[in-house]
């Protein structure tokens, strides 16, 4: 299904990115070395449950997932990449943490994420992939627009990625949203130009670039959530939820001031 918000669920959908982006923000500014994955969860849920807001991942069952997924925030640490299931484990200095948050409130659906390294170190391959997506998503975000095609946010996302050398897996990427989560269009991380859907105004799409530093294979955790990379290398998640508008696209997962 692709959905066509009208303005009213638009302006609704800005106060749901909002949340998503102040709680990533929180989370982020609270991982530190020694936090357990499990603390992240819960503080997910307590700021999703204050704010009146659903958490979109506590009962979602998709195919390529074993069951409900039953936590409220995906947590990827260094090789895990996408859909990590917070478990008992506790931040290192030096890890690669990716947190990726998806919430509905009134109605309307947000998504978002972030990678970032925990504690004082600074490994410089981990720091340049980070970057990559999050400059990748930049060329998504700027290549949205009426009249443009998926082809047109793939492709930009895709040459960025490609130029910093990294392979693409094409299994996972960015999709509509709306009132629910995950909606067609599907946006791979890599295309051609002037293929696919042509974007109009009112349309939502969650577009996410992610790499893992030296292949495009992932392997399945046996928790039957988490995706790692196959070789074990390290990986980064960089997501923003945007609406199309007669303008270009409009980022609605930006946290508020102060």
């Amino acid at each position: 299904m692709i959905e066509i918000l009208h303005p009213g669920e638009l302006a609704r959908a800005k106060d749901t990115g909002a949340l998503v982006a102040d709680i990533l923000r929180t989370l982020r500014s609270r991982s530190e070395v020694g936090t357990n994955l499990l603390d992240i969860d819960r503080w997910a849920r307590d700021m999703i449950l204050e704010a009146g807001a659903q958490s979109c991942y506590v009962d979602y069952a998709p195919s390529f997932g074993r069951g409900p997924f039953g936590h409220y925030i995906c947590t990827g640490v260094n090789d895990a990449v996408l859909h990590g299931r917070p478990h008992d484990r506790v931040l290192a200095d030096g890890d690669l943490l990716s947190l990726d948050l998806a919430v509905s409130l009134d109605g309307v659906a947000a998504d978002a994420a972030i990678s970032f390294i925990v504690g004082d170190a600074r490994p410089a391959e981990s720091v340049a992939m980070i970057e990559a997506t999050e400059r990748a998503l930049d060329a998504g975000i700027a290549a949205a627009g009426p009249g443009a095609r998926v082809g047109d946010i793939s492709h930009a996302i895709g040459s960025v990625l490609k130029e910093a050398g990294y392979p693409i897996n094409t299994e996972f990427g960015g999709h509509g949203i709306g009132s629910t989560m995950h909606q067609d269009p599907h946006v791979p991380n890599t295309g051609r130009r002037g293929t696919g859907y042509k974007l109009r105004p009112g349309l939502m799409l969650a577009l996410e670039p992610w790499v893992m530093q030296d292949t495009a294979r992932l392997v399945t955790d046996a928790d039957g959530w988490t995706l790692r990379s196959a070789t074990g290398c390290r990986t980064a998640h960089s997501e923003h939820t945007v609406a199309i508008t007669e303008d270009g696209a409009r980022i609605l997962t930006l946290p508020t001031q102060g």
